[in-house]
């Protein structure tokens, strides 16, 4: 019997950034989900400019704060995944997240929770569009990897 995630869940939204937000991209797109969201101005990211093939729309300023605003917004939901505690702009994702009234689920990829537990909560909140968002890849180096191993068996239903 299928998850209930991949009957609702269409879309993949993040800001681009590296580590979390880009292996977000990339297993939903590795597994035929749809992805976009919004990036800043420039294509603003800490290894320069956001690679042109994640198609994101580019906010009006430089400011990360905007990108993250905008992404919580367009999204049903937001998974936040980190290694330990979220800090700086992980953080800020969650406090836009709760004064928006949005769900947000917070996955310690340290100790992550059943797979099944994740998708049980996407299904309860209906999620068709899913904000993900965490750390870079410079203040956790190797984030990107894990995150995107996590996110593909979350969205790859064929996997156990």
């Amino acid at each position: 019997m299928p998850a209930p995630t991949r009957s609702r869940l269409r879309r993949i939204v993040s800001g681009g950034q590296t580590g979390v937000d880009r292996a977000a991209l990339d297993a939903a797109r590795e597994v035929g989900l749809g992805v976009g969201g919004w990036c800043p101005r420039g294509r603003r990211a800490e290894d320069g400019r956001v690679p042109d093939d994640y198609p994101l729309e580019e906010t009006r300023t430089a400011d990360y704060r905007e990108r993250t605003r905008r992404n919580v917004l367009v999204a049903d939901a937001t998974l936040v995944l980190t290694r330990g505690a979220p800090a700086g702009g992980t953080a800020y994702t969650l406090g836009v997240a709760r004064r928006a009234a949005r769900p947000c689920l917070v996955v310690d990829l340290q100790a992550p929770p059943a797979i099944e537990s994740v998708r049980a909560w996407l299904a309860a909140n209906r999620v068709g569009t899913l904000n993900v968002a965490g750390p870079r890849e410079s203040r956790h180096p190797g984030i990107h990897a894990r995150a995107r191993s996590f996110l593909r068996r979350l969205l790859d239903h064929d996997e156990p």
